[in-house]
């Protein structure tokens, strides 16, 4: 196992910067997730890793070792893609032994890793089939076989369940995270779908536009996001946000949204952070989660809105709602006798509101020291 690290990193491609400066040190054994909308560069930056593109500037290193002009097959990593690659003519035996072959590993080391790997993960009884006789959750589990027989000092994913149904996923990703912590080796994973990130990461990096917007623990990115497109990309469903100004209501901080149907006391805990930028432009953000039905109005506290949808989930549902314009989600713990066209009154939670600069990369009024260089 080593560490992998990247400094100052840029990749350029016909003019056209597609990882801006990307400076990233992931751990001895540690599961790293880069995720992001298609087009963030987040494929790009494991591709360099791998020394399947080359980079434009910077340094990579995988442990002491500068790979920047190391051939992809001696940089001593594994990398499982988004459509497996097996070869279609041999068996699985043959497909996950067939790197060791090429190193010339004795063929009782062949046997033995396979063996062991099969064991681990289950596919014992698969052996001797070809790719075709398989299922895709099972064409996953011998790609990852065949980069864990290797032993390599790191694992490399790119996207690898992004082609299994939804249900195959999910049992997928708990076999993925359980393995890793039985080998414990340094993994970078690359993926587009948040929730994946947040449960398989020990630690995720945000990207856009070729930009790291944000990296740390899933709960710190969840709960303090750096600016407005980490708090909208992260959480489901998403973040909503109102546009409006920050006001001094005698001792307290108060929000005002645009058209004046949103009218919210902030929290006093985030009083010294906001009172600054009492008169300025800001963006509001409340999470699904964060907002309740009640019964009885409070000012400043509470939202008057008209009910548009309804979904059941379940224990929850979703409440799509409309003030003055304005529409928010709000996720509840389902109750009998909602329809659309009703008058709700929902109540945020003020200690879980965030505050964003104005734009799309906004930076948080309330988590300045998490923010990274916006795009």
């Amino acid at each position: 196992m080593a560490e992998v690290t990247l400094e100052n990193v840029r990749k350029m491609y016909d003019g056209v910067e597609a990882v801006r400066d990307l400076s990233l040190a992931v751990g001895d054994g540690e599961f790293v997730v880069l995720v992001g909308p298609s087009g963030c560069g987040k494929s790009t930056t494991l591709r360099m890793i791998a020394g399947l593109e080359e980079i434009t500037s910077g340094t990579i290193r995988i442990g002491d070792r500068v790979v920047n002009n190391v051939h992809p097959k001696d940089r001593d990593i594994a990398m499982v893609f988004q459509n497996y690659a097996l070869y279609p003519h041999m068996t699985v035996e043959q497909n996950m032994a067939f790197a060791l072959k090429l190193r010339k590993t004795p063929r009782a080391e062949i046997q033995r890793r396979v063996g062991e790997a099969a064991r681990m993960l289950g596919i014992e009884g698969l052996l001797k089939r070809r790719p075709r006789q398989l299922s895709g959750g099972q064409r996953q589990r011998v790609a990852v076989g065949r980069a864990i027989v290797r032993e390599p000092k790191a694992f490399l994913f790119d996207e690898p369940l992004s082609n299994l149904d939804a249900k195959l996923r999910v049992t997928t990703r708990a076999e993925l995270k359980a393995l890793h912590q039985r080998l414990k080796t340094t993994t970078v994973y690359v993926t587009h779908d948040q929730e994946e990130a947040m449960t398989l990461g020990d630690r995720i990096v945000v990207m856009a536009d070729g930009v790291m917007q944000q990296q740390g623990t899933p709960f710190e990115v969840y709960q303090r996001p750096a600016n407005r497109f980490v708090a909208s990309f992260i959480g489901t469903p998403p973040m909503n946000f109102v546009e409006g100004t920050l006001a001094r209501e005698g001792g307290a901080v108060a929000f005002k949204g645009r058209e004046g149907a949103i009218s919210l006391l902030c929290a006093e805990a985030h009083g010294a952070a906001l009172g600054g930028a009492a008169g300025s432009a800001v963006t509001l953000g409340v999470r699904p989660q964060a907002l309740s039905l009640v019964d009885a109005g409070l000012p400043g506290r509470t939202i008057e809105a008209t009910l548009r949808v309804v979904e059941l989930l379940g224990d929850e549902m979703d409440l799509t709602c409309e003030a003055g314009g304005q529409r928010l989600v709000a996720r509840v713990r389902a109750r009998p006798g909602l329809a659309p066209g009703q008058r709700v009154l929902l109540a945020p939670d003020a200690a879980r509101m965030h505050y964003f600069r104005p734009g799309e990369y906004g930076a948080s009024l309330l988590h300045p020291v998490h923010a990274t260089a916006a795009a």
